[in-house]
């Protein structure tokens, strides 16, 4: 149970404006693309008010953060079923469907260790700590899943509570939680159960207000078609990831239009929206 409407700016949080059910974040570039998808929605109250920000959150201009205009907006756009309905299909497109692929593709097949991959996927920082905890412990496949898993829980939990960033280290009880249900060895996640003092069975979901601190690197951007072009090493990332996945493309660093379009296909391959744009699900997917 979320509130679609809940607008959050946290002081020293990277992903600065929080938006939504799920909270998807100004600075991640992801707000942009909710809002987005909601402007396109048929029947949209607030489209037409919305749309002359849609620039402004394409180019993470953080003036938006204290832009109390905007904040009212989506507060009132929060309260209409064409924004409920696109969050619930934006988070599931953008967050749950590619956890769940990234769990599959590592063979993480328990219902806890898919509830770890979709809360680091939805935190963020997902892949880094994934291959940090490869290189340390292993691959699951010759591992095992549940020491896996557990290693990956502890390491994560060790990054945040080390973090130089003080408020995400307060997010470090995501991985407490975890472990509590893996040294309980629920790993079915059976009901009923017990998550930071919240009894969770069919009636009730937890109610304690989680700290909504995104854990996304900052330097992390939606890669997409501009002008001028975009360049750098993420897009020699993107473009070395295409070229794996079999995509001819020149590799120059450089996003053109024949990166553009090699994007599209890509997207349009793995059952993915299909508009050009390198954002959170297209990363997960091309494991970048």
């Amino acid at each position: 149970r979320g509130d679609y409407a809940r607008v959050t700016l946290l002081v020293g949080d990277s992903g600065h404006l929080t938006y939504g059910r799920a909270q998807t974040t100004l600075g991640s570039g992801n707000l942009h693309l909710l809002i987005k998808s909601y402007c396109d929605a048929p029947g949209a109250a607030y489209a037409r008010a919305c749309k002359p920000y849609l620039p402004r959150l394409a180019d993470i201009d953080l003036r938006l953060d204290n832009d109390q205009a905007f904040r009212n907006l989506l507060k009132e756009a929060g309260a209409d079923p064409v924004m409920r309905d696109t969050q619930d299909s934006f988070f599931d497109r953008v967050y749950w469907k590619p956890a769940a692929a990234s769990a599959a593709t590592l063979g993480l097949a328990e219902a806890l260790s898919v509830a770890v991959v979709y809360d680091s996927v939805v935190h963020g920082s997902w892949i880094a700590l994934r291959d940090r905890t490869v290189a340390k412990a292993g691959h699951p496949s010759k591992a095992g899943e549940r020491v896996w898993v557990s290693a990956y829980v502890r390491e994560r939990r060790s990054w945040l509570t080390a973090h130089p960033n003080t408020l995400l280290r307060k997010t470090a009880y995501r991985m407490e939680a975890f472990e509590a249900l893996i040294a309980a060895k629920n790993w079915s996640l059976a009901l009923p159960m017990m998550v930071r003092g919240v009894r969770i069975d069919e009636a009730v979901l937890g109610r304690r207000p989680p700290v909504a601190v995104s854990a996304i690197d900052a330097a992390t951007r939606n890669l997409r078609l501009t002008d001028p072009f975009m360049t750098g090493n993420d897009v020699r990332a993107l473009e070395a990831a295409l070229v794996k996945e079999g995509y001819a493309i020149n590799c120059d660093g450089v996003f053109d239009e024949g990166l553009e379009k090699a994007l599209k296909s890509f997207q349009q391959d793995y059952g993915l929206v299909a508009d050009g744009i390198a954002g959170p699900a297209t990363r997960i997917m091309l494991g970048i």
